[in-house]
């Protein structure tokens, strides 16, 4: 049984659906979350199903002995980032490596990036009348969203679809995907 830790910056619906698809499951467990914002509502998550979180700031993220024996107490075998919006420090790279997936909200190389999430990304799919958008699963390197590639799946996007429904659309992908993605990698 592998101990995953899952990182998120925000509401944790990935989150949730990964807890949930490993729940019953004898391939992982998702022991830890941690998140870099007091309010993220993935915290509010881990509660109801009764896992521990930690809310660090940056200063602990940058304490490479002070976080990684948080992962330690935890026997964390693997890392998912999902909504998780800060550079992974080189550190944990290196103490996990091709051991840290990130979820992308495009098709990568487009619309990845420092500053290219959740909205913004669909905003820009938007504004330039893309046919299609996607996820994209892909290890953590030293740079945003380029790391290898392990699974792409795009939708099809018409005229009439604004941000909020290519969001919306994406995240069915991603919910669908995510976590199944993460069991064959085990």
């Amino acid at each position: 049984m592998k101990n995953l830790a899952i990182f998120a910056s925000g509401g944790g619906s990935n989150a949730e659906k990964i807890i949930t698809y490993f729940k019953d499951k004898d391939t992982a467990t998702v022991k830890l979350i941690l998140s870099n914002k007091q309010d993220a509502f993935v915290c509010t998550r881990a509660k109801n199903h009764g896992i521990p979180y930690s809310i660090f700031d940056k200063n602990d993220f940058q304490n490479e002995i002070y976080f990684l024996n948080i992962l330690r107490e935890q026997k964390i075998d693997f890392i998912i980032l999902a909504g998780f919006l800060w550079k992974i420090p080189p550190y944990l790279i290196n103490a996990f490596p091709k051991k840290i997936i990130n979820i992308h909200p495009s098709l990568l190389p487009k619309y990845g990036g420092k500053g290219m999430y959740g909205k913004h990304v669909h905003q820009a799919v938007f504004n330039n009348f893309e046919k299609v958008s996607g996820i994209t699963i892909h290890y953590v390197n030293d740079n945003y969203d380029e790391g290898s590639f392990i699974l792409q799946k795009e939708v099809k996007l018409n005229i009439l679809d604004t941000p909020k429904i290519i969001a919306e659309k994406v995240l069915k992908l991603e919910h669908l995907h995510f976590a199944k993605t993460i069991e064959t990698l085990l």
